[in-house]
């Protein structure tokens, strides 16, 4: 059994200015997607050139924020919003959806590809390599939130919060959804891939993992029963990530079943 560090969120304040850590992880993550956006706008089958990164990392930045922020309010936080209107801006306390960040980021990327002259696929095919790193600082931030844990649990890993054991959900899902997506996603797009590949292998490594750590996380509990819509086991993150997962094996399928037509 492990004992929770107790971190606190806050790493620094000046007068009624806080900073805290999970703001930061997102500094993080956005610095870190500059930077290898950079690396990556160096490959000659990409079709962001480096002078474009930039107002890349921009638009990017404002699809994650709004789209989480309010992806998380309108799927999760209505009792919040209920209680205080201004919950919705208070994204230091947590709260972001990825499903809600997904969806802004697609929109931010048809936006700036119309700009560019680049189709929607094309850039999420190469932004999709860029967002683990985000997303696993993200999880990281809610754990110093201490926020989003997962079951009650006897393995030897579990972690002690509030007098109970329970699984690090949120590691877990720093692990897969972060580390392992982004080294898997990488390593793939280093060399030229069929259009929508990159997209789809994103979206369904990445609807596993969480389908698949929704049965050891805490559901929200102001959803259905206890936070369970159907047989006991069924969650809010079951069912918004079962589409993901069938949209990513479809943009597999799609992807290379056109090489393969043009082959023949």
């Amino acid at each position: 059994m492990l004992t929770y560090p107790e971190i606190d969120p806050v790493i620094f304040g000046i007068g009624p200015l806080k900073i805290r850590w999970y703001g930061m992880m997102y500094v993080i993550g956005f610095l870190a997607g500059w930077w290898l956006a950079r690396k990556r706008a160096n490959y000659p089958h990409t079709p962001i050139k480096p002078e474009q990164v930039d107002d890349l990392v921009f638009y990017v930045m404002l699809g994650v924020i709004l789209g989480g922020r309010l992806g998380y309010t309108l799927f999760y936080g209505w009792g919040e919003i209920a209680a205080d209107p201004l919950y919705i801006l208070k994204i230091w306390k947590g709260g972001m959806s990825f499903l809600g960040g997904l969806i802004g980021v697609l929109v931010a990327m048809w936006l700036y590809g119309r700009k560019l002259g680049h189709t929607l696929w094309q850039m999420t095919d190469f932004v999709a390599p860029l967002a683990p790193i985000g997303l696993g600082a993200g999880r990281i931030g809610n754990f110093i939130n201490g926020e989003l844990w997962g079951k009650p649990t006897d393995v030897p890993w579990g972690m002690m919060y509030n007098g109970v054991v329970r699984h690090p959900n949120q590691l877990y899902e720093a692990l897969l959804e972060g580390l392992v997506l982004f080294l898997v996603l990488w390593f793939f797009s280093k060399k030229p891939r069929p259009y929508m590949a990159v997209s789809g292998l994103f979206l369904f490594l990445y609807g596993v993992f969480r389908f698949g750590i929704e049965f050891v996380r805490v559901p929200d509990q102001h959803i259905g029963d206890g936070g369970y819509l159907a047989y006991g086991w069924l969650t809010m993150g079951h069912v918004l990530t079962t589409p993901m997962i069938i949209a990513g094996a479809w943009l597999l399928l799609a992807a290379y079943s056109r090489v393969e037509e043009v082959k023949a």
